[in-house]
């Protein structure tokens, strides 16, 4: 008995010896993810040395980036809505780059009420086809990066256009679209095949995107 009472403080002491639990980690504060337009100015820094700025005027669609007009049919026909995001065109604003990698378009305008990324489009449209006047183009769908509050989708394009005489002009592009709830947002990059120059890298759209969409953000 004596044993086993010699015992009792021991263990008493064991349990007090224990640390004590460490605090709950603090809340992290809600990532801004309030868009202003007016920041993608500010994107243009993510540009390698060498590229000319200029504000874009075009259509706030990836068709027009790809060189496509306003009467581009699609095939299946519901692709188009990745082609040509359901926006104000009114609302646009962004830039666009030339240099020796290619020309990089950055492109924001508000999303029209309901417009949304169909994740059931997305899926009919691993491949499709695009075409408008002498321009024919092969669209393959691509993964979209990983952004906040955002739903987002790829593009990889290999457009043709035929000129006078027959002569072809060919040219490929990597475009990555978010949407972001009042929003829609992409960035394309349009290289030339033939050109002696090294192209930008595969994943420089994508990247630039986010980074675009981070800008926008603030």
């Amino acid at each position: 008995m004596r044993l086993t009472a010699a015992c009792v403080p021991l263990l008493v002491c064991a349990a007090c010896a224990q640390p004590p639990q460490p605090p709950p980690p603090a809340p992290q504060a809600p990532a801004n993810l309030e868009v202003n337009p007016a920041r993608i100015d500010r994107a243009r820094h993510d540009l390698p040395s060498g590229y000319e700025v200029t504000g874009y005027t075009g259509a706030p669609a990836p068709f027009a980036a790809w060189g496509f007009g306003t009467s581009a049919v699609s095939d299946p026909v519901q692709c188009a809505m990745l082609g040509a995001p359901a926006v104000d065109a009114a609302t646009t604003t962004g830039w666009t780059a030339s240099g020796p990698g290619g020309i990089v378009f950055a492109v924001v305008a508000d999303a029209t009420p309901g417009a949304a990324l169909d994740p059931a489009v997305v899926a009919a449209c691993g491949q499709w086809t695009v075409a408008s006047g002498p321009s024919t183009g092969a669209v393959t769908g691509l993964p979209g990066p990983d952004i906040a509050a955002a739903d987002t989708v790829g593009m990889s394009t290999a457009a043709t256009t035929v000129v006078e005489g027959g002569t072809q002009t060919r040219s490929h592009a990597e475009t990555f679209v978010a949407y972001l709830d009042d929003y829609v947002c992409f960035v394309a990059v349009v290289t030339d095949p033939g050109s002696p120059q090294p192209a930008l890298g595969p994943g420089f759209a994508s990247d630039l995107l986010v980074k675009t969409v981070s800008t926008l953000r603030g």
